[in-house]
């Protein structure tokens, strides 16, 4: 089996007919001799911000000297970026060795639970010290809540996201979220507003664990090549991670240190600004190319295009983009294209490759009823191709809305060089 089979084998147990809980994962992991119990976790829940979250605490981590483990979802290019020691990713040998091992205790586990088993027994054959864990979906009934108590539990941005399954309000998701938080486990939660601090308060009351809510950093400077600042009069601290909210994304990291500093982890403040200038998360507010400017990223929901918009703005005040885009059907995707369309030159638009995706030509219809040009293209390759003929060099290309679609977005221009 190649890497290429063992993904597509896990791939072929989507979430079909299959009620959330845990005792599919347990059961899974019982068989293969509980290996999560042997290892020690940081976890991470939350709507938006945290794989950048996770990706900047195990940098930080590694650059401390620790063998660190990391489990994000989704992959922006390759499945085996979801498993990482150190910052690379599970070779095709040992995901495909590892795939057989865990397929052949497998009943009708879940594609979810098949990874989380795959990375529990990666992290624990390459003996990492410690493993950022970031939750799939929710969090109470996540597989990644397998875990006993984590060294650490992080509560990123919440938003309205998945409702039919968390929720309809904040609250509801929230208290999902919070499902992480195991009894005496400390806790680090991003700064939500006073009505869910209030919420994660007495949740954290109940299960004697302590609150660490992050505080207000303070930048001293922004712009396409990264960011510094200085938190709780520490620092200063330097991310190449564009956006204002991956600087607030950065204080839950820096919150984290301490909270693991606490309990006897040795953290020197050099591994804390080393890893967080070494941290990179692809696809995300990326720059992935000059002249034109091309920017790369992920967000996929309203709350996610509205701080692409806020980023934008700071980073071009006053210019009008070229953008190319691809939705799902399933999103509120009027609410998200019209956080783009004051900004907008032009648009060119795809077909994300899923089931439920909303057409090129559908989405481009829309996009122009709101008074811009879309124009609808076939492949990613020729829409990326038009959009790239149609700037010149002074002009900026925001490719955004799919994940999915940014990574093979990003590949294309790794071709083209």
């Amino acid at each position: 089996m190649t890497g290429q089979e063992a993904a597509e084998r896990i791939h072929q147990r989507a979430w079909v007919g299959q009620k959330p809980g845990l005792e599919r994962v347990r059961r899974l992991l019982g068989k293969l001799g509980d290996p999560q119990k042997k290892l020690k976790f940081v976890h991470i829940a939350g709507s938006n911000g945290k794989g950048s979250t996770a990706a900047m605490l195990a940098s930080v981590l590694s650059a401390a000297g620790l063998k660190t483990g990391l489990y994000t979802s989704p992959h922006l290019w390759r499945f085996n970026e979801r498993f990482q020691v150190d910052g690379v990713p599970i070779s095709d040998e040992e995901l495909a060795e590892l795939t057989v091992q865990v397929l052949d205790q497998a009943e009708d586990e879940t594609e979810f639970e098949l990874m989380t088993a795959i990375g529990m027994l990666h992290f624990l054959r390459s003996n990492c010290g410690l493993v950022v864990l970031e939750t799939g979906l929710g969090g109470r009934l996540d597989s990644t809540n397998v875990i006993d108590r984590p060294e650490a539990a992080v509560i990123t941005h919440i938003g309205l996201e998945h409702t039919e399954l968390l929720g309809d309000t904040l609250d509801k998701i929230a208290e999902e979220k919070a499902g992480i938080i195991k009894p005496g486990c400390p806790v680090v939660l991003y700064e939500q507003g006073f009505d869910l601090y209030g919420l994660f308060e007495n949740i954290c009351k109940v299960r004697y664990s302590r609150l660490a809510v992050t505080a207000p950093p303070e930048v001293l400077s922004a712009g396409l090549e990264g960011q510094t600042f200085t938190y709780r009069d520490q620092g200063p601290y330097h991310i190449a991670l564009l956006g204002e909210y991956q600087v607030q994304n950065a204080a839950a990291v820096l919150e984290t240190v301490k909270v693991l500093r606490d309990q006897g982890w040795e953290i020197p403040e050099r591994a804390v600004v080393q890893g967080l200038e070494r941290a990179r998360w692809p696809g995300r507010l990326e720059l992935a190319c000059y002249s034109p400017n091309v920017i790369l990223d992920g967000g996929h929901n309203p709350q996610c295009m509205e701080a692409l918009a806020r980023s934008l703005r700071t980073l071009y005040p006053g210019k009008k983009l070229i953008f190319l885009t691809g939705v799902l059907a399933d999103k509120d995707y009027p609410a998200m294209m019209g956080e783009l369309l004051p900004l907008a030159k032009a648009f060119f638009t795809l077909t994300p490759d899923s089931p439920r995706a909303l057409s090129a030509q559908a989405l481009a219809e829309f996009l122009e009823s709101g008074g811009v040009k879309a124009v609808p293209c076939p492949t990613t390759w020729d829409g990326l191709d038009q959009a790239l003929t149609a700037a010149g060099p002074k002009d900026v290309i925001c490719a955004c809305g799919s994940l999915y679609m940014i990574g093979e977005v990003r590949h294309l221009l790794e071709l083209r060089g």
